[in-house]
């Protein structure tokens, strides 16, 4: 079945005869309007807009399916204000892009008390970004800015990626090597400790290890877990040594769990920012958001 947020795209084009008219009525990126009409006329089989410089006008085939779905639309528009305003309370949903680790230190406490539905994704930073330009998302959390011209970044918190390990991890040998800067030494040292990683994301390991010895580590992790905070569990229960963000860990290590062992010599750092489109209908529930991941991340 043709998803009628196509037909509604199509609406906006007709109206107001541009793809970007289309995004600000609709509230949604000018990628979103254009896979919706490409959706729409690879559906019907037909070409629906002639693209005439900046100006989108209606083939043929675009007429006749405008005349025959503008009666149906305002009565499904009317059906859906007569429902809202019948309704006690309109309950708003809002879809919100991370990473699963800052979702179970941050948000996951919270969801429970929100006054709004709530959508989760998780994914990679690229895919995030891409989501929300398209309107498929409201909210990312993320380390990385995109570059569309629709999504506003604000930054609100950063962490530390740093070297973590578990409390009984004998650190002497460390200690002398740092003290004298023996990097050789150093380096050795490390390389003969157990290692904990995550699944397909050595992100963190490759830059701190490039940051302080000016080349990429040659070796794997002995232990290949899920996610970072499933690494954090590991290091509670035993040895080991992983370079993860310092905010997923800060319990752990002021509780005596694990033990910070090395913030490097040049300090690697993450600004994370809030993104989001510029014009959005849910401001006030995104607003409420961001002030619970600040609250936590203070």
């Amino acid at each position: 079945m043709v998803n009628l947020e196509w037909y509604r795209t199509f609406k906006a084009i007709y109206k107001t005869g541009t793809l970007t008219g289309a995004a600000k009525a609709l509230f949604i990126s000018q990628p979103g309007v254009s896979l919706h009409l490409s959706s729409l006329e690879s559906y019907v089989g037909h070409k629906l807009f002639d693209r005439t410089g900046r100006k989108m006008i209606p083939t043929e085939q675009g007429k006749v399916l405008y005349n025959a779905l503008t009666g149906p639309l305002a009565k499904l528009e009317e059906i859906e204000q007569n429902y809202q305003r019948s309704t006690e309370k309109h309950t708003p949903t809002i879809s919100v892009g991370m990473c699963f680790e800052t979702f179970q230190i941050t948000l996951e406490q919270y969801v429970s008390t929100l006054p709004f539905n709530l959508i989760i994704s998780f994914g990679d930073y690229p895919e995030m970004l891409d989501k929300l330009d398209k309107g498929i998302l409201d909210l990312i959390i993320t380390p990385k800015k995109g570059v569309s011209t629709n999504i506003e970044h604000e930054a609100f918190s950063s962490e530390n990626i740093v070297l973590v390990g578990g409390k009984d991890v004998d650190l002497q040998e460390f200690k002398v090597a740092h003290k004298t800067k023996d990097k050789e030494q150093l380096e050795s040292w490390l390389k003969q400790q157990k290692w904990y990683g995550t699944t397909g994301d050595m992100e963190h390991l490759f830059h701190f290890w490039n940051l302080n010895f000016g080349k990429q580590p040659d070796f794997r992790p002995n232990y290949i877990v899920p996610n970072l905070n499933s690494i954090v569990r590991c290091l509670s229960a035993g040895p080991g040594l992983a370079v993860i963000p310092d905010f997923l860990c800060m319990h752990e290590i002021r509780s005596g769990l694990i033990q910070l062992i090395w913030e490097g010599d040049k300090r690697l750092k993450n600004t994370l920012y809030f993104g989001t489109r510029k014009k959005t209908n849910h401001k006030g529930e995104i607003d409420h958001l961001k002030d619970l991941f600040r609250q936590v991340m203070k």
